[in-house]
């Protein structure tokens, strides 16, 4: 043998793996130890009330003596500790109460495998049937003060009564017995199955037992599906007859920038609470080194908390960490949180509310007439509006937070106020358009924010209520509205076509001013040509929108033959938009003004590209830090290509 000497000891009393050994084979199960791991007095008295550490010392020692040690070698071996003390764990067999679980599992693996129940994401359901269907007999008893005692009772002659109460124990075991409950407390999973129905007056048949149960949808973490979900789904089904819930939405686990997982020891969590109201710098390396139970660990935690929290963390609030939440909860997925994310969904939150001040504010003491008729662009946003309904309504349904996140900024961001606050400034300087823009700023104000309501319930409540004091509606709370319903009616796609046409004239000229460096207020002289029947409507309709958030100073058309200027050119669908350039730019000047920033961009290229090309540094580095300079490279390399395509069409002019 090249290992060993093919003889193995066996201590079924002390180590799982032997217990198990033990039981195959017959063997007694003989304990050697007290409850404070010293030597009791089953071994020879020699080393009885010793320390488990000290006897096996002077074991080697006697062995020693006695000419009976042959060798000794070191080995590594896994040495179950105490998550808390560190302590070194001894297997140690005590009397404890077990379930017998096998009859229990099999029902709750068939509503699985029958649809009764569903995962979200589906993949967690092997998880699901890989414990279940491995599942041994739980032991529920704890030696913990507190949690829900054990419904056991003991005579003097150790008969076991159980029973809801004294009282019954008693009638069971006979006037004159002395009765002794069971000191130790049920385990709190054994407890926590019990919660779904247990909370809602069961075992009574109660109105709100026969309302809520069972629910739609439990939303827990992956690593409490056996400890928690499962045993609620046996519970649920032994004692009600009914599974407890229809959908476990199973969520990813928040982890920080660099992907790790939070935990105490690493000093990376980040309180939730300090995200919402801010902390000091001081204030979180107190909160992260003080009461650590490794504390060789507190500088290297104080080190990187002022490297990545070098002002401490700025209050963001509550409404943007939920939205932030809200938008990463992919299927799944772990979270690498990013301060930035939320620092970007608080400006989303900024923008709402700043939306809502011009809105309030263009119809303070108006008189909202919501039968006042509509323009191009108030169809559009009502159209918008409807579609983004659609899509909301559908993410929910397939738990898709991420998406109804990211349909609802886009809406509010980018259509509502991007676009649609922008159209409604001339609108509302119209007599003609100005009562249906202001009926259709509240209207889709209102939507929108009952629409966010479940993601940002604080910003919305606030605005909502505002709203409803225009409109004469007081004392509504938004929190008691129903969810916004598509109204079919409201689907325009022609003002979707018509208002995409001009939008993409109006980011045409846009594109001009960035690429030929043109200020964004200085007037412009504008040509069009090769339009067609429907481009000429479309201008001659909204000429007065063009012109104001184009900055426009004129638009002329030109014939298809016509000799057009020196400009520069936009293309709306197969119409040009020209721009003369002649006293806009000086072609010189902008010439070399893009060959220094390509100048520039370049060396910061070549000082990425070393950094990525060195295998030390990719190998070495934190993954996150190899990835950022990564994207530090392709953003360098897109910005040159930009700036040269801009270089190339000056030099065309």
């Amino acid at each position: 043998m090249d290992f060993g000497t093919g003889c193995v000891k066996i201590t079924p009393a002390h180590d799982f793996n032997d217990y198990e050994m033990g039981q195959r084979h017959n063997l007694g199960v003989i304990n050697i130890l007290t409850g404070d791991a010293k030597i009791n007095a089953v071994v020879e008295s020699a080393y009885t009330g010793m320390d488990r550490f000290v006897a096996r010392k002077q074991i080697i020692k006697d062995l020693d003596v006695q000419g009976l040690l042959e060798k000794i070698d070191p080995h590594k071996l896994m040495v179950p500790r105490g998550d808390r003390s560190n302590a070194v764990i001894e297997p140690y067999l005590t009397d404890q109460w077990f379930v017998k679980v096998a009859p229990l599992a099999q029902p709750a693996i068939d509503a699985v495998k029958k649809g009764e129940i569903r995962f979200i994401p589906e993949n967690w359901d092997k998880t699901y049937y890989n414990w279940m269907e491995n599942i041994e007999d739980w032991c529920i008893s704890r030696q913990i003060w507190w949690g829900h005692r054990i419904p056991a009772w003991y005579d003097e002659n150790g008969n076991i009564f159980v029973a809801d109460s004294l009282e019954e124990a008693q009638k069971q075991a006979g006037e004159g017995v002395t009765l002794r409950q069971d000191e130790d407390v049920l385990d709190t999973w054994f407890s926590s199955a019990l919660w779904p129905f247990s909370t809602l007056g069961w075992p009574e048949k109660t109105p709100d037992l026969a309302r809520f149960y069972p629910t739609d949808v439990l939303v827990t973490g992956f690593d409490i599906i056996f400890f928690w979900v499962a045993r609620m789904i046996m519970f649920g089904l032994k004692f009600t007859g009914e599974v407890p819930f229809k959908d476990i939405y199973i969520t990813g686990l928040i982890k920080d920038g660099q992907g790790q997982k939070m935990s105490k020891s690493k000093g990376n969590v980040l309180d939730p609470i300090d995200l919402i109201d801010g902390i000091s710098l001081e204030d979180l390396l107190a909160k992260r080194t003080q009461g650590m139970m490794q504390p060789k660990m507190a500088e290297k935690i104080k080190k990187q908390t002022e490297k990545e929290f070098a002002d401490g963390i700025p209050a963001f609030g509550t409404d943007a960490l939920r939205f932030t939440f809200t938008a990463l909860a992919s299927f799944g997925r772990d979270i690498k949180f990013d301060l930035k994310r939320v620092e970007g969904y608080r400006n989303f939150c900024n923008k709402l509310w700043n939306a809502s001040r011009f809105v309030l504010m263009k119809l303070e003491g108006e008189t909202i007439d919501a039968n006042a008729k509509l323009s191009i662009a108030d169809e559009w946003i009502l159209s918008r509006l409807q579609g983004t309904k659609t899509k909301v309504e559908k993410h929910l349904k397939d738990y898709r937070l991420d998406l109804m996140s990211q349909a609802l900024y886009e809406f509010v961001w980018g259509d509502y106020c991007g676009w649609y606050l922008e159209l409604s400034k001339p609108l509302l300087a119209d007599e003609k358009t100005k009562a249906g823009t202001q009926a259709t700023l509240i209207k889709v104000l209102n939507e929108m924010v009952t629409l966010l309501h479940p993601i940002i319930p604080f910003i919305t409540e606030e605005i909502f209520e505002q709203c409803n004091a225009i409109l004469g509606k007081d004392n509504q709370s938004l929190m008691t509205q129903a969810y916004p319903q598509v109204e079919s009616q409201l689907i325009s796609e022609q003002s979707e076509r018509e208002v995409k046409w001009l939008q993409t004239f109006i980011l045409g000229i846009r594109q001009i001013r960035g690429e030929m460096n043109i200020p964004p207020n200085k007037p412009l002289n504008c040509f069009v040509q090769n339009f067609n029947k429907t481009d000429e409507a479309y201008l001659n309709k909204h000429i007065n929108i063009l012109n104001t958030l184009s900055k426009m100073a004129t638009i002329d058309k030109l014939a298809t033959n016509d000799e057009a200027p020196e400009s520069a050119t936009a293309l709306v669908g197969e119409m040009k938009i020209l721009i003369p350039l002649a006293g806009l730019i000086d072609k010189e000047q902008e010439v070399a003004r893009l060959n220094k920033e390509i100048e520039k961009l370049e060396k910061q290229k070549m000082a990425f590209a070393g950094k990525l090309n060195n295998e030390k540094f990719v190998n070495s580095a934190p993954e996150a830090i190899v990835n950022t300079e990564r994207e530090r490279l392709a953003s360098t390399e897109s910005a040159i290509t930009d700036l040269s395509e801009q270089l190339k069409k000056i030099g065309n002019l």
